[in-house]
Formats: structure tokens, C-alpha cells, sequence
């Protein structure tokens, strides 16, 4: 499985960017999905994930309400809508997908098998 993240960028705040994580190879093995990110300096922190059907979803605290977590049935692509960025969301932001199903989504990133290269979101002030 390999998952390619992209989307990232630079933008003022207050501005919005897209993230998109497309899954290619045996996607069948990959369940939940989700995105995490990393400061400078910083740990890994979980940000939004879905599971396989889009159904079940989670957001972290500073994500909820700015931030929102897609995938469109049929397709291996998961999409990350972040609105009213803030300076502080500058990270490289990871996609990552677990190789089996949970009753809620992980967010400890040590729990995803997968994970893409990650893409940088620098928003200024």
C-alpha cells in the first residue's frame, strides 16, 4: 500500500487549503484513515480520520469545526477541507491508514501501519 498526500501550501490566515491522500496498491488492507501532523519541535499529533465508509469520523480539538475529513465512495482518496487556518496549523501534515478495522478512529499515530510522505502547510500571519 502506498498512500501520496498533497495539497499543501502556503496561505494567509484565515485562508483554507485542500489536503488529499490517495491510497494505491491493496487498498483492501487499509481501514481506517487518517491525518496527523508535526510542528517543528514538536510530536506527531492526531488532526481527523475516517474509517472505511466515511460513516464513523473523529476530529481533534483544534480541528473541530474548522476542519473537515472526506473520502467519496468508490474511491481511495481521502481529502482534508481546512477553513479559518491559524499560524499555529503550520505542520507537515501525514496521511496514514491502519491494516485493520477499530470500534473508534486511532489516535495514537504508533497504531497506523501506513503512512504517506507528508505535505507542508505554512499559513502566515
Amino acid at each position: 500500500v502506498q498512500l501520496q498526500a498533497s495539497g499543501g501550501g502556503l496561505v494567509q490566515a484565515g485562508g483554507s487549503l485542500r489536503l488529499s491522500c490517495a491510497a494505491s496498491g491493496r487498498t483492501s488492507s487499509v481501514y481506517m484513515m487518517t491525518w496527523f501532523r508535526q510542528a517543528p519541535g514538536k510530536s506527531r499529533e492526531f488532526v481527523a480520520g475516517l474509517n472505511r465508509s466515511g460513516v464513523r469520523k473523529d476530529y481533534s480539538d483544534f480541528a473541530r469545526g474548522r476542519f473537515t475529513v472526506s473520502r467519496v465512495n468508490g474511491e481511495n482518496t481521502v481529502h482534508l477541507q481546512m477553513n479559518s487556518l491559524r499560524p499555529e496549523d503550520t505542520a507537515v501534515y501525514y496521511c496514514a491508514g491502519t491494516c485493520r478495522p477499530y470500534g473508534v478512529i486511532p489516535v495514537t499515530h504508533t497504531t497506523y501501519h501506513y503512512w504517506g510522505q507528508g505535505t507542508l502547510v505554512t499559513v502566515s500571519s
